[in-house]
């Protein structure tokens, strides 16, 4: 015989319940016989693997909090041994204190970042300097052009009525000691008259002393000094007659002898560009 008491779960700790159990008195006439049962066979248990297994392992209600007497609790453990690790080595110098706001010290800790970063950058200015000077240098005049940019010449050693022919910058340069009797004879032409029309006086600085580039106008050819129909220059290539001024007279060139800069330091010594 089984009994059992149920009371209220409100006043289960105040309660207490009991059972009995008592043997029967009679004995049964034919002798019990014990069967034997057949296994049951419990299938194992499904693996969620799929979609659709995995969504039947997920909550079906929503959650709930309940409280009471007998309610479960939460028992949290909290460690009070455990050192805060230090950052001393990995702030820098003016932000040790970890207390102090990071404004107060932003003005000093970005100096050395802006100084930094300007010297970089006149050194990537300095070194982007001399890449383009050596580039432009490459394309300038070289060393022996640059030599011969300015020439000096001794005036004593060309005699009167003579004329020197002197490489100059790669072109043949003439040096002509005129008489007075050329002077006379190229200053009395009227310039009017002339294919290209320039007086004597503005193409030399001293009436002795003619300076040209002895190259013909025409095609570039070099002319010879002391020749030619009017004594001046005369051009083998195409027969173009100049004038002891480099003045053309006659023949298929368009324009006068070119004069080059010169000038004169002192009264021996000639210089040119």
């Amino acid at each position: 015989m089984w009994s059992s008491v149920v009371r209220s779960a409100g006043l289960a700790p105040y309660l207490t319940a009991t059972s009995q159990c008592v043997a029967s008195q009679l004995r049964p006439l034919i002798p019990a016989v014990a069967l034997k049962a057949d296994s049951v066979l419990v299938p194992p248990p499904v693996e969620p693997q799929t979609s659709s297994t995995l969504a039947k392992t997920l909550p079906r209600s929503a959650l709930r909090v309940t409280s009471g007497v007998h309610g479960p609790g939460q028992v949290r453990f909290a460690h009070s041994d455990i050192t805060v690790p230090d950052f001393n080595d990995y702030r820098r110098r003016d932000a040790q204190d970890p207390n102090k706001p990071a404004v107060s010290s932003d003005v000093s800790r970005k100096a050395f970042s802006y100084m930094l970063v300007g010297g970089c950058a006149v050194t990537c200015a300095y070194a982007a300097k001399n890449v383009v000077q050596d580039l432009v240098t490459t394309m300038s005049a070289s060393a022996d052009v640059l030599a011969l940019a300015k020439i000096e010449v001794k005036l004593a050693e060309i005699p009167e009525g003579k004329s020197v022919t002197i490489k100059w910058r790669g072109k043949p340069l003439f040096v002509r000691h005129r008489t007075e009797e050329e002077v006379n004879e190229v200053r009395a032409v009227d310039h009017n008259t002339l294919r290209d029309p320039e007086p004597d006086e503005i193409r030399v600085q001293k009436p002795e002393w003619l300076v040209l580039i002895g190259v013909c106008t025409h095609l570039g050819c070099v002319p010879i000094a002391n020749a030619g129909d009017y004594g001046g220059y005369y051009c083998p290539c195409h027969g173009s007659h100049y004038d002891a001024s480099g003045r053309l007279r006659k023949g298929p060139a368009p324009y006068n002898l070119e004069v080059p800069e010169y000038t004169f330091p002192d009264e021996e010594t000639l210089i040119v560009g």
